[in-house]
């Protein structure tokens, strides 16, 4: 059990950069990007031919983030310069992101489990945690340059933005590029930590990204925009470990791993708004106690003056 959890907390933080790129996204942008189930495949792909070829390991990294920022910028100019649908322009990239992962693995399968990889230069649980502090520490940065604080009003309210000259269609091309980037990252060091690459790797991780992100607020809140990537990263972690805790159930397969993430999310949507429907229907029932109480007071106090 302890095995399996310490294994969660580690998937957990390398998922936590794919989260944060989601973050900046759905809830930054208000843009539901769906090019991230593709990118993180580039990402892995990416980082997986080249490790194969003895490329080093911190290159592929960096080759990934670099490709995943391509992709992302080609669904930003689909949305923004082609007019296209933002949710159209995310599908479209996504489909063809399939072809073009094809291309770059050459096969739907690439495996490096003996070849040198980023995690194997230190100890994961030193190396890890410090990756995840650098780009928390460097997204909050920018996010707080006037490029960030411009991103983050045009996903507020582009029309305000544009009144006051800022240019929204590039820094929705630089945000959703940003955000595959992550996400690329993410997924070269998944298919580092696993050993392989897998042309079908992808399929679902938007839905991981948002469960990690809706469980994130739901549990540590989201005050302002560095608790709310902090809570972020927490929220990819507690994710994994309920992942794990769920996959011990003996009815439950490794197959169900997808069921199991989509009622974590529907969990995580749901509760939140139970919850304030439950806060709500208390609160109006103490006030019409209070009202009936006070006119019952008024009532008998007429009665008395009579």
């Amino acid at each position: 059990m302890v095995g399996s959890l310490l294994g969660a907390i580690e998937l957990g933080l390398l998922y936590s950069l794919m989260a944060l790129g989601v973050y900046i996204t759905f809830r930054i942008l208000d843009f539901p990007d769906l090019t991230v189930d593709g990118s993180f495949t580039t990402g892995g792909g990416i980082a997986a031919v080249m490790i194969s070829h003895g490329y080093n390991a911190w290159l592929t990294c960096v080759v990934a983030f670099m490709g995943g920022l391509v992709a992302g910028a080609i669904t930003g100019l689909l949305h923004t310069k082609g007019k296209i649908n933002g949710l159209l322009s995310g599908i479209l990239m996504m489909i063809a992101l399939y072809s073009i992962n094809m291309r770059i693995m050459g096969k739907p399968n690439i495996a490096i489990i003996d070849a040198g990889t980023v995690l194997t230069t230190a100890n994961p649980w030193i190396l890890l945690p410090v990756i995840v502090i650098i780009v928390l520490l460097l997204m909050n940065w920018f996010l707080h340059t006037d490029l960030g604080l411009a991103l983050r009003a045009t996903g507020d309210n582009d029309r305000m933005i544009r009144s006051f000259g800022a240019n929204t269609d590039t820094t929705k091309i630089i945000g959703v590029s940003l955000s595959n980037g992550l996400v690329a990252l993410s997924g070269a060091l998944i298919a580092q930590q696993s050993g392989f690459a897998d042309i079908s790797m992808g399929i679902g991780m938007i839905v991981i990204g948002l469960a990690s992100v809706i469980i994130g607020e739901a549990i540590f809140g989201a005050r302002n925009v560095i608790h709310a990537t902090i809570a972020v990263v927490l929220g990819a972690i507690v994710y994994r470990i309920v992942v794990a805790i769920a996959l011990r159930v003996e009815w439950l397969d490794t197959s169900d791993i997808k069921l199991i993430t989509a009622v974590i999310v529907i969990i995580a949507l749901v509760f939140p708004t139970a919850s304030r429907a439950i806060k709500q229907k208390k609160l109006a029932k103490r006030r019409t106690l209070e009202l009936t109480g006070s006119a019952r007071q008024g009532a008998s106090g007429g009665d008395l003056h009579a």
